[in-house]
């Protein structure tokens, strides 16, 4: 009996899926979109890429900086060019938008035949359906493998570096539920993009105890409605008090990103932070904060251009001068790095484990100036002005 039914079962088939993957396909699109960032940042990454799978193609934004949910999306519903041509525009308040995405991209469709050969792509990307192959990096998941037998289609998928395996239609379901439990997060966190100036305190404090998660959770969703805010009539003339607030929070939230490991991210909130800061007092300690982070970094170039800003401004010169110093010398600059090496020594006294650094850089530069080093040193000495990084 065992060989009888053995004989009767078709062998499965599985089918490796690195060929059709789409990892990272929403990026790549993005990078030849100019406005891509904005579109992002106003309707959010993923319903971005939930209008690109569902065919919504965006044409004009007008946006509500105070209720993020009624900007006006305008749109145009077409499969190709051709068609994209004669469609007529409609237009939708950001959150009907929303939800017309949703509610076409959790629509129930079958799935195509078993694929037989091996290498038909067109084949096994119809059995999985293509809207959910585009769907499923977005939520994280890898595909792997297809393997189809008697009893069905089963679908192998890697996901936070762990591989599980799911009956094709189950896939499918947990991908529609993923799609609808990003509407509701959206929906439940409309509104909370408010701006609280009262949370700056609660965020100071969390920073003082180290906190950096809770202050990411505190001011976590300011950077996108400020952004905006800030290219508003209104937004350019906010009283210097507020602009000074709403730029010690997202120094606070910026340097919570950094110490959280995302650097890039806490550089691009601090540079909004520096752009609410203006000319006001907090502006020199903001600029400080981006030039030490980028020095640390190994991004010494940019960062000697951001200190020097930051001493401009009056930021401390103890600190700003040693890291100058040290900026110019890992650039190869030895006569700057000799003038904010000096001057270091002139803001404040170190201790020996603080110069030994300084005295590093200093002797760097004499060696490599060489017979110019006296002279140089002389003329300033006689003039008897501040040296500076020149």
């Amino acid at each position: 009996m065992a060989s009888f039914g053995s004989a009767l079962m078709p062998t499965p088939r599985t089918f490796p899926l690195e060929s059709i993957r789409t990892d990272g396909w929403f990026e790549r699109i993005g990078e030849g979109i100019g406005s891509f960032q904005t579109l992002c940042e106003v309707i959010g990454p993923r319903f971005f890429a939930f209008a690109m799978i569902a065919g919504a193609r965006i044409v004009a934004l007008t946006i509500d900086r105070r209720l993020p949910d009624n900007t006006l999306v305008d749109f145009v519903v077409a499969g190709d060019e051709a068609e994209m041509r004669e469609a007529s525009t409609q237009r939708l308040p950001l959150g009907d938008f929303r939800k017309r995405l949703v509610s076409a991209l959790v629509t129930e469709e079958p799935s195509g035949p078993v694929p037989t050969r091996l290498m038909d792509v067109e084949a096994i990307q119809r059995h999985l359906g293509v809207r959910y192959l585009l769907l499923a990096p977005i939520f994280g998941y890898g595909l792997v493998s297809l393997t189809c037998d008697a009893y069905g289609s089963m679908v192998r998928a890697r996901r936070d570096g762990v591989d599980e395996v799911y009956e094709l239609e189950e896939f499918r379901t947990r991908i529609r539920l993923h799609v609808r439990e990003e509407l509701q997060r959206t929906q439940r966190g409309s509104g909370r993009g408010a701006i609280d100036l009262a949370k700056v305190i609660e965020a100071e404090a969390a920073a003082a105890a180290d906190d950096q998660l809770r202050v990411v959770e505190l001011l976590g969703s300011w950077p996108a409605p400020l952004a905006i805010f800030l290219r508003t009539t209104e937004g350019q003339s906010l009283a210097p008090e507020i602009r000074g607030r709403i730029a010690k929070a997202m120094s606070l939230l910026g340097q919570a990103c950094i110490r959280l490991g995302e650097v890039e991210k806490g550089h691009e909130i601090l540079r909004l932070s520096i752009q609410y800061a203006g000319e006001t007092s907090i502006a020199s300690e903001i600029f400080l904060v981006l030039g030490r982070s980028m020095f640390d970094s190994g991004r010494f170039g940019e960062a000697i251009g951001v200190l020097k800003r930051a001493e401009r401004l009056g930021a401390d010169g103890s600190v700003v001068w040693p890291l100058l110093a040290r900026a110019y010398g890992q650039r190869g600059l030895w006569g700057p790095a000799l003038a904010a090496g000096l001057r270091a020594r002139r803001e404040a006294e170190f201790s020996p484990l603080e110069m030994a650094p300084l005295e590093g850089v200093l002797e760097q530069a004499r060696q490599n100036l060489g017979p110019a080093h006296s002279a140089w040193s002389a003329h300033f000495k006689a003039l008897d002005l501040p040296l500076s990084s020149g």
